[in-house]
């Protein structure tokens, strides 16, 4: 009922059967891998970087030195790897449902309809009412909630079943007990948040 793309699209494979919302966010079947660089801009500030390592190759792709393009070649492989895993999962899982259509294992998403018509999903429906349908009316759905510290904020540690309040399930979470705490958290969430509609161009 809402995104599962990437990494969500791959845990999902795992079910017998994919049922999503006709609105939902399916695919994106690829790997990325982003950064910035600021070698330029710790120069202009007059700044050093300065790193020891033991093992030639311990420190690749520092963001605070010039890239190498062997070092990016080496990504690239190691994308290319997961990449083709990723594929291979989907194949193993959707088998003869999928289509042809060569946009599948580019990183292309799609809405849920559209899924639907590709094979990377089973059906369009919400949750509780598929599982009513399949279950009985008196199916009842249980949220799982995380744990709450002295001033309601979620507790360290505790994983979460649910969307909860945001980005909750990315982890963000306080690891202080005062009241202060929730300031940081909330623009971490904000944040995180943003941060994954924005790669759906949303």
């Amino acid at each position: 009922e809402d995104v599962a793309a990437s990494g969500g699209y791959m845990i999902a494979l795992a079910g017998d059967e994919i049922i999503a919302d006709a609105t939902s966010i399916v695919g994106s079947i690829g790997v990325v891998s982003a950064g910035f660089g600021f070698d330029q801009a710790i120069g202009k500030l007059g700044i050093d970087r300065r790193v020891y390592t033991a093992g030639e190759n311990k420190v690749i792709l520092d963001p605070f030195q010039p890239e190498k393009e062997k070092d990016i070649e080496y990504l690239k492989s190691l994308q290319l790897e997961i990449h083709q895993v990723f594929i291979d999962m989907v194949k193993a899982s959707r088998g003869a449902k999928l289509t042809e259509d060569k946009d599948i294992f580019t990183g292309l998403f799609w809405t849920g309809a559209k899924a639907k018509e590709l094979g990377l999903i089973d059906g369009i429906g919400l949750m509780a009412p598929v599982l009513r349908e399949r279950y009985g009316e008196k199916t009842e759905l249980k949220l799982v909630q995380p744990k709450r510290g002295l001033f309601g904020r979620a507790q360290p540690g505790i994983a979460v079943g649910a969307h909860d309040e945001g980005m909750r399930s990315a982890g963000l979470y306080s690891t202080g007990l005062g009241l202060a705490a929730g300031l940081p958290d909330a623009v971490l969430d904000s944040a995180a948040e943003r941060a994954l509609w924005a790669r759906y161009g949303l």
